[in-house]
């Protein structure tokens, strides 16, 4: 099955677990891959005057990607769902921070491109309000359906 892994916001503002960090670094060097990185522009997303809160304005993917999209807000970027159609792959491996935020978010934009999206739970955790990611992956699996919850269910061939 053709496959690209999208690592959403594993960056320093985010604080990920270094076991993520590593897990999603060694998965991602077989795969094609793909992450996004929130920047902090207050003219585009209001995070600061919203919420109190702002990533980082030059915080860098900690996975090393093939290409890496920055954005601004929950969202990717229109340019990296184009990318990834042009890999013309079967589905979208998604993992990364903030589960029932970003990475869902991500999950409508790619469902809504046919892009077949597909969790993995077990490399993804959730926002400040459930860092466990469950929430988001309940989420996931209600809109979207395919949900892995182990390696031992990734099938890379």
């Amino acid at each position: 099955m053709r496959q690209a892994i999208l690592i959403i916001d594993v960056q320093p503002s985010f604080s990920p677990p270094e076991p993520l960090v590593r897990d999603i670094t060694t998965l991602a060097a077989t795969l094609p891959s793909v992450a996004t990185v929130e920047r902090h522009d207050e003219t585009v997303t209001p995070f600061e005057a919203q919420l109190g809160w702002k990533p980082g304005v030059s915080d860098d993917s900690l996975v090393p990607a093939d290409r890496v999209f920055v954005k601004h807000g929950y969202l990717p970027p229109p340019e990296l769902i184009t990318h990834l159609k042009t890999l013309d792959v079967e589905r979208v491996l998604v993992c990364g921070i903030q589960a029932d935020t970003c990475v869902l978010g991500a999950g409508y934009c790619l469902f809504d491109a046919g892009l077949r999206p597909t969790l993995l739970s077990w490399l993804t955790v959730g926002s400040s309000l459930d860092r466990s990611g469950e929430l988001g992956a309940r989420l996931w699996a209600h809109h979207f359906g395919p949900v892995l919850r182990s390696p031992q269910e990734l099938t890379l061939d």
